[in-house]
């Protein structure tokens, strides 16, 4: 992977319109409840038509350690797909190489989002799946939400757990073992609702098991209700 060394020309008025588009999602964190203090964060791909190989690609992210209500798009930091600072003048996300590694090797990505919501870390603290037993999990997920192995923070082995569990996988969230929810999606904004659902889920299905089991639905159904709900459900 080349590195970039600075913004080119012809994805200055992208790499601006994602760091609006990512300063505002990042809003939507503790408006849903998904984070506290300054943890959490949320990045998008910028494409570079001109290299298809996603070389010259690039992520917006925000800064380390910046408190919430701070954030603005001046504030956001441009890194190349090696995790190297492009451009701003504050160090980026301690996840940063997480992110910039599911980029390079998961082409479809366009956004990733970190939280460490309450009940989708308790799951993670436990390495238990979230087993499919909501049709709104049918519907997000196409099935459970799995688990990733245990990494520790700093280098690329978290976004090497989360390329190994997503790759493949219908889910769009993935439970990273005694640490929190990473979840993918076409762009930021697909990957801050992934954020949100997950947590929703999470939550229900801790309260359906303090009341019993659960029922799980039965993979015909499972893949019925996700084919119906990518594909026809909503607006298109």
């Amino acid at each position: 992977m080349s590195t970039v060394t600075e913004v080119p020309a012809h994805l200055r008025a992208a790499v601006d319109a994602a760091k609006e588009k990512v300063a505002a999602l990042h809003a939507e964190l503790p408006r849903w409840e998904l984070v506290v203090w300054t943890a959490g964060n949320v990045s998008e791909r910028v494409r570079d038509d001109r290299t298809p190989d996603g070389s010259g690609d690039l992520l917006v992210i925000k800064p380390s350690g910046v408190a919430y209500d701070d954030i603005t798009p001046e504030s956001m930091v441009v890194c190349d797909l090696d995790g190297n600072l492009v451009e701003g003048d504050r160090s980026p996300s301690s996840d940063t190489a997480a992110h910039a590694y599911v980029y390079a090797h998961m082409p479809e990505v366009g956004g990733v989002v970190h939280t460490h919501s309450t009940y989708a870390t308790a799951w993670a603290a436990r390495a238990e799946e979230i087993p499919c037993v909501l049709t709104m999990m049918a519907d997000e997920f196409g099935g459970p939400v799995p688990v990733g192995p245990f990494a520790i923070i700093g280098d690329d082995s978290i976004g090497r757990g989360i390329v190994e569990t997503l790759s493949g996988h219908r889910s769009p969230a993935v439970l990273m073992r005694n640490h929190g929810p990473f979840t993918i999606g076409k762009d930021a904004r697909a990957a801050v609702k992934a954020a949100v659902m997950v947590e929703e889920v999470a939550r229900t299905v801790h309260v359906s098991r303090q009341l019993g089991e659960p029922l799980p639905i039965a993979q015909e159904h499972v893949d019925s209700l996700y084919a119906r709900y990518q594909n026809v459900y909503g607006q298109h």
